[in-house]
Formats: structure tokens, C-alpha cells, sequence
């Protein structure tokens, strides 16, 4: 009985020990770029070579291709970047795509402060945002073979 109750005590834990998801636009990402916080883009290579990247992003594809994803590869990956107890910013295309990574962030790897691009790459790109080519961090990502 004592083994019931721990049980369902840390499974009610848990479910309040979820991650802060907030989103954020065009103005709080260059705060928190500006601050140190590591901007992971999650999309696919055609897409970052498509429209570029935020500076200084990391390179770390969630879906491929086929819409197809391997979430425990995906968090050891990320987590040289960015380690459960420290804040993380994803981004995709349009904003869709990060509210999943997100809730796997908080719900499943136990991060504690995820900030989503709400309106992704176009929004950051509409609303001036700069970007980079990505030719260079596409290269040392494959080299590294952490993309």
C-alpha cells in the first residue's frame, strides 16, 4: 500500500513539475539571443537552406522528410546544447511544429523554461528579423554529426 501511495504521489509530482512554455515574438527571441539562450531550429535541412537561420542557431531536425521522429535521439542531442535546468528557445518554420517539441520538453524531459517562436522563422523573417545562410552550420553539424 505504501508502494501505491509513493506511486501516485510522484506521478502527481510530476505533473506539476512541468516546464514554463512560453511563447515569444520577434522582439523577447533577440532579448534572449542577445542573453545567451541557445536557439535550437528544429527544421529540415531543405528548410534552413530555403530561408536561412537565425545567427548562432543550432541545427537539430525533430521531424525529417517523412515526418518521421526518434524523440530519445533527438534529446541526446540537445542536451550538449542545452541541459534540462537551463532555458532553450526552439523555432521552425512557422510555430507549429515547436508547440509538440515544447510539450516534450516540459512533459516528457523535464525541462524547466522552453521558449517557443510562436510565429516561427516567417514571423521572424516578416518582422526583420535577420538571418544567415546556413551553408556553414549545416557543414559542421554533419561533420559533427549533431543535426
Amino acid at each position: 500500500m505504501r508502494h501505491l501511495i509513493l506511486a501516485c504521489s510522484l506521478a502527481l509530482a510530476s505533473l506539476w513539475a512541468h516546464a514554463e512554455i512560453i511563447d515569444i515574438d520577434k522582439a523577447e527571441l533577440d532579448k534572449l539571443i542577445k542573453s545567451g539562450v541557445p536557439v535550437v531550429d528544429i527544421r529540415t535541412q531543405a528548410e534552413w537552406e530555403d530561408t536561412g537561420i537565425v545567427n548562432g542557431s543550432k541545427l537539430l531536425t525533430f521531424y525529417d522528410e517523412r515526418g518521421r521522429v526518434d524523440p530519445a535521439a533527438w534529446l541526446e542531442k540537445l542536451a550538449p546544447i542545452a541541459k534540462p535546468d537551463q532555458p532553450v528557445i526552439v523555432i521552425c518554420r512557422s510555430g507549429n511544429r515547436t508547440k509538440d517539441v515544447s510539450q516534450l520538453l516540459s512533459q516528457q524531459a523535464g525541462y524547466t523554461k522552453v521558449y517557443n517562436v510562436k510565429s516561427g522563422i516567417k514571423g521572424w523573417i516578416k518582422e526583420g528579423g535577420a538571418v544567415v545562410p546556413a551553408t556553414q552550420s549545416i557543414a559542421a553539424c554533419r561533420t559533427a554529426k549533431t543535426c
